[in-house]
């Protein structure tokens, strides 16, 4: 007998008996087979969904450091910063420009570096995170940097207002604090003009957004920014629409201080208030020097002869043909018959204040000297009229719509220098042949570029013009006022606000505190509010109720301003409330605010501080548009509704006390304080 050899098994199936096998089925057995494998794949697929839905996390981290980190919502493709140990989400933001739909998982393209995290959506746009180092003890940040990989690709990164209050960015017309409130439809993030641009952006922006869970956002000045606002939705920082593949970055820091600028001024600017808006006659040097002196008279009968007598830019402009300091010498002036000369000291103890802009018109003795000096080609830009149409008939000497700019652009071998230096050489000569304590520049918006369609070059693009515009009067002293600001709070300047409506609204008075907090928190603190009552017409013009209320208010400002006198609008007790005012911003608020301007340059903490300073945890104090702190011991709580004689007061710091300095009364910090009564002659203060 032959032994068969042990086989060893070789995993196959014999074809042959395979084949005859499944020849010799039925079609019932060959139907249920079929029937079980759809049965088990859909088993599968509906395993692996729910693997999905129950396993996998709706949010994974991408970038980590020691106080927080940045994390990817699947859901709504959104980037989320986190803070730790907490767990606490402090901005939530909405990528826009790439696929939003099913996102896909982050996929580090910069596994070697721990510092960063990179993704790319193919052909959509590139994204790189990455840890930077902080500007201040106390914070981390996290750089955001979008790089779009195709001609097309419009970026925008939204931040949600959901559970955050949002504070910083543009100035707005019918000012909101916070900004969560504001409406506004995409456009340039460059500094304006309401007069203007009603709807566009106001005089004041930074590049600097702060959210009440202690998170600020910070774009670089080199990076082009369009902004919208959607009302209690979101913010939107966007790359501009129609250029080609244009970046865009940002800095998210998670900070322990919130409100702290890091850019405190060298010095800060003297005071002398109150100031006088002249609106006397103008046809002349003798009728303005004449309704000077008439007013001057006025005031020192009234007993508020102190102060500065400010001039508009019309007057300012009369008096400079007339004294015509670009064109004869100091020395031969000062030998002229005195007695029709300029003299300042007619209005003593008054100082007086010039208003001056880079706008003249071609008609202006200013540009015809310029023209005679060969001075026009290179130190002038002009709107040139269509060539299908007769120029203009020349413009009387101070237009409405002046016609020429001031070149601060380098053009045809002239420098940005040369020009500012002729300009600012000219406004020095005419502040000293008139005497002026003051000089205010208009005109310093970074819009007009634009508006006026002249094209301004790469270093003066967006809000460049006010911040080169701003470094150079600064080098003027720090009596030098200027209607706009950018990158410019840590220069010595006043800057001069916008004008508000003679009404209640948001667009007048309301709009005072929002403002002074705004302006205030992105660093400039030195500014000039606007009017006592307004200075625009409104629906409530000539309404002493609302006077006295704005003169409450305006007293612990930095100056007051008036462009109605009181004897002009109101009874005789107003204007002895005036003098109190006037009286009681000397003695009492400048100190103050002398005070805390050295802790500004120390620190750099704003000197008109929201309620939630002292109450950085209490989400009632995040809205709180309607009362403010000077430094952290006196609170401001006017009035500002028509008809009111009480209030509500929120008194911010638990487990600290505040007296009512027209009571004496002491109360509990951390509270609120319901229908507090405060007369027409009266405006809450507490003092710490």
């Amino acid at each position: 007998h032959r032994t068969m050899p042990l086989s060893r098994p070789t995993g196959q199936i014999p074809e042959a008996t395979w084949t005859l096998g499944f020849r010799e089925m039925t079609e019932p057995w060959k139907g249920a087979l079929g029937c079980l494998g759809v049965a088990v794949f859909f088993a599968m697929t509906i395993g692996i969904i729910s693997w999905q839905a129950l396993e996998q996390s709706p949010e994974e981290w991408v970038l980590r450091g020691r106080a927080g980190g940045v994390l990817w919502e699947r859901r709504r493709g959104a980037l989320l910063l986190r803070a730790l140990p907490a767990g606490r989400t402090a901005a939530v933001v909405a990528v826009g420009g790439v696929p939003a739909a099913e996102p896909p998982p982050p996929r580090d393209r910069c596994w070697h570096d721990g510092g960063q995290f990179c993704y790319a959506w193919e052909e959509d746009a590139e994204l790189r995170v990455s840890l930077e180092p902080p500007p201040a003890p106390g914070t981390e940040c996290y750089g955001v940097h979008w790089t779009p990989l195709r001609p097309d690709v419009a970026l925008k990164d939204c931040f949600s207002m959901a559970n955050v209050s949002w504070y910083g960015g543009p100035s707005v017309h019918a000012q909101r604090w916070p900004l969560n409130g504001v409406e506004s439809p995409a456009q340039p993030f460059v500094s304006g003009d309401f007069g203007e641009s009603p709807d566009g952006y106001g005089p004041v922006v930074e590049r600097y957004f702060l959210g009440s869970t202690g998170v600020t956002v910070t774009v670089a000045p080199d990076v082009p920014l369009f902004l919208s606002l959607e009302s209690n939705r979101h913010f939107c920082l966007e790359s501009p629409a129609g250029r080609a593949a244009v970046p865009l970055g940002y800095r998210l820091c998670l900070t322990s201080r919130a409100g702290t600028r890091y850019d405190p001024p060298g010095l800060f600017p003297p005071r002398r208030s109150p100031i006088w808006r002249y609106h006397g006659p103008e046809g002349s040097a003798t009728k303005i020097k004449r309704g000077l002196r008439s007013l001057a008279k006025r005031l020192k009968r009234h007993r508020l002869q102190e102060g500065v007598l400010a001039l508009g830019e019309r007057c300012t402009a009369v008096l400079a043909a007339a004294v015509r300091p670009d064109h004869v010498p100091l020395e031969r002036r000062k030998r002229q018959d005195s007695a029709g000369a300029w003299d300042p000291s007619l209005f003593a103890p008054l100082q007086l204040s010039i208003t001056l802009s880079p706008y003249t018109s071609i008609a202006s003795p200013l540009f015809l000297r310029s023209l005679r000096h060969g001075q026009t080609d290179g130190y002038w830009l002009s709107l040139q009229p269509p060539v299908s149409h007769p120029p203009p008939p020349p413009r009387p000497p101070v237009p409405p719509k002046p016609k020429l700019k001031l070149n601060n652009c380098p053009q045809r071998g002239a420098t940005l220098e040369a020009a500012l230096g002729w300009f600012l050489a000219r406004a020095q000569r005419l502040r000293q042949a008139l005497g002026a304590a003051y000089v205010v520049f208009e005109g310093a918006e970074g819009n007009a570029l634009l508006e006026r369609a002249v094209p301004p070059p790469a270093e003066l693009v967006g809000d460049w013009y006010t911040a080169a515009l701003a470094a150079a009067l600064a080098t003027l002293g720090n009596t030098t006022i200027i209607s706009a600001g950018a990158r410019s709070s840590h220069l010595p300047l006043f800057v001069q606000m916008s004008p508000l409506r003679s009404d209640w609204s948001h667009a007048g008075l309301k709009g005072v505190i929002p403002s002074v907090l705004h302006y205030s928190l992105l660093g400039y603190n030195f500014f000039i509010p606007d009017a006592v009552g307004g200075s625009l017409a409104g629906d409530a013009l000539g309404d002493p109720e609302l006077y006295v209320r704005w003169l409450q208010l305006a007293t612990f400002l930095p100056v007051m301003a008036f462009s109605t006198p009181p004897w002009l609008c109101c009874d005789t007790w107003v204007l002895n409330l005036t003098r109190q005012c006037i009286q009681r911003h000397r003695d009492f608020v400048v100190p103050l605010i002398i005070k805390y301007s050295k802790e500004w340059l120390r620190l750099g903490y704003p000197i008109f501080r929201p309620a939630w300073w002292l109450s950085p945890t209490d989400p009632t104090a995040f809205t709180i548009e309607d009362e403010f702190l000077i430094g952290d011991e006196v609170l401001v709580a006017p009035i500002t509704e028509k008809g009111q004689t009480w209030r509500d007061i929120y008194l911010p710091g638990e487990g600290q006390l505040w007296l009512d300095t027209n009571s004496a009364r002491v109360f509990d910090g951390g509270t609120v304080l319901r229908n507090y009564s405060a007369s027409l002659t009266e405006v809450p203060v507490f003092v710490k």
